[in-house]
């Protein structure tokens, strides 16, 4: 097992969720964190828990990953300290809305894609360099189940995990000859804010779709991800699907009432 003490992990999406318990995870194994997410007041907080409970360095990004040169900015100009990264989660992601493809709004699918695809891809293009200059480095994706099997009304945010499972598969491909590892972490139902942004903020239809049924937790999803990083060098966990006992496939799901 690889130790991730002292080594420099960036967050994204790190305010709640499972960007929050990766923070808290990788916090208790004595790693330095870079937590990146809009909403500052949020990060703050979770670094003040963390600071209280740990013995760890966090070094704080307000940042939309949208915007690209935000992005640039936010990593050329990190202090010499915390420039050099070892482990990049892009957790940072949503979906929005239910809508058949045909009755769709335009501006819950530009979110999907510019957060989901190309906020991924703008933190691997500024981030990744660094590791191959230092021959050292791991890229975990947050995927979805939702990139291996569609479901009724999920059109666009399916298509953009799809994406992310495939450019997963092509950065590995492109990093070969090198040390560096990449991950796709791929859950299917956890229970986070996910449902609640996806309904524009409905709670109590967010709250039914894991009525009657376990879904997975944040913790969850964090302790995969942690196991990923800490296998033996020349280990590279390519991909992880999981899944709640309770769900079977993107449409299966046992309910109990």
């Amino acid at each position: 097992m690889l130790s991730v003490q002292n080594q420099t992990v960036l967050i994204t999406g790190a305010s709640s969720g499972i960007g929050a318990a990766c923070a808290k995870v990788f916090a208790s194994a004595g790693a330095k964190l870079i937590l990146a997410a809009r909403r500052l007041e949020r990060l703050q907080e979770l670094a003040d828990e963390l600071s209280k409970n740990f013995t760890t360095d966090i070094h704080l990004l307000q940042l939309d990953v949208r915007d690209r040169a935000a992005v640039e900015s936010a990593i050329s100009s990190l202090p010499p300290s915390w420039s050099l990264i070892d482990i990049l989660i892009n957790n940072a992601g949503l979906s929005r809305g239910l809508d058949k493809l045909h009755e769709g709004d335009f501006q819950d699918w530009e979110e999907m894609i510019d957060t989901n695809i190309k906020g991924l891809l703008y933190l691997t293009r500024y981030v990744v360099p660094g590791m191959v200059k230092r021959d050292h480095g791991h890229v975990v994706n947050i995927g979805s189940i939702a990139g291996h099997q569609t479901y009724p009304g999920g059109n666009v945010y399916c298509g953009t995990k799809a994406a992310v499972r495939a450019i997963s598969e092509g950065l590995k491909q492109d990093l070969l000859g090198t040390p560096i590892r990449v991950s796709s972490v791929d859950p299917g139902m956890v229970e986070t804010e996910f449902s609640e942004v996806r309904f524009h903020g409905d709670s109590d239809r967010a709250q039914k779709v894991y009525q009657g049924l376990k879904p997975l937790t944040p913790d969850d999803i964090a302790d995969v991800i942690f196991f990923c990083v800490t296998r033996p060098s020349h280990v590279n966990i390519n991909e992880v699907v999981l899944m709640p006992v309770d769900q079977a496939s993107t449409t299966l799901v046992n309910r109990r009432n």
